[in-house]
């Protein structure tokens, strides 16, 4: 369904585009406990975000900017402006889910990977055929959530696709581990997860190693590296 027949249902506590202007893996933390509201088709889903994957510019070999002809019409939004969702299909089959992050001059996407479905649980799980397992799993939230790419580039300020205010995940609770479900860099430990979340995807948990990231990425801190935790995902 095109974009322009949407009816609008708007978030008082959307978000602005200026706060997804952080640096990717900064972003991918901070995203741990906000909330996403569709209103596509005019059925609301909410979903609490609790696992994330942050993929950064050029220098990220599993980062589609990572292109030998740099910027080009599938990545063009990763080089823009931050607070845009960045849409595509894996597989033929399934949509994927990103936001595009940075402060000025930064390249790179935060990928949703799994969401705990707190409001419209009904229609999400009408949309997946099934009632379990609705969200935990990027393809999933996005057949839970309506999620298509005619969202593609759309502002998440703004209906009927926004990320919304939540609440903060204390560090105790998130663990960091390396990447998923790519070939390249896999060791890179940009996936962010909330321990013992159900809606958290069932793909196998490495513990990465920060070392192989790129220098301006080794630093400590909850938010921009620090210790993995010990602890497994439920």
């Amino acid at each position: 369904m095109a974009a322009g027949r949407l009816r609008h249902h708007t978030s008082d506590d959307a978000l602005p585009r200026a706060w997804f202007a952080q640096r990717m893996d900064a972003l991918a933390r901070s995203l741990l406990g906000r909330r996403v509201r569709s209103s596509v088709r005019d059925s609301v889903v909410v979903g609490r975000i609790v696992e994330t994957e942050a993929y950064l510019g050029p220098e990220d070999p599993a980062s589609h900017a990572a292109t030998a002809g740099g910027v080009t019409d599938r990545n063009r939004l990763m080089f823009g402006s931050a607070g845009l969702a960045y849409v595509y299909r894996i597989y033929g089959m399934h949509w994927c889910l990103n936001v595009v992050g940075g402060r000025e001059a930064e390249v790179g996407a935060v990928l949703i990977r799994g969401l705990e479905i707190v409001e419209g649980a009904d229609v999400a799980a009408a949309r997946r055929g099934r009632t379990d397992h609705l969200a935990d799993g990027p393809g999933k939230l996005c057949q839970a959530l309506g999620v298509t790419g005619d969202l593609h580039g759309h502002d998440l300020s703004a209906a009927p696709l926004q990320i919304a205010a939540g609440s903060p995940v204390a560090d105790d609770r998130v663990r960091r581990t390396g990447r998923v479900g790519i070939r390249s860099a896999v060791s890179w430990p940009l996936r962010y997860l909330l321990i013992d979340s159900p809606g958290v995807s069932r793909a196998r948990v490495h513990p990465g190693d920060p070392t192989s990231l790129p220098e301006p990425f080794r630093v400590t801190g909850s938010a921009r590296g620090g210790t993995l935790t010990s602890h497994e995902p439920g």
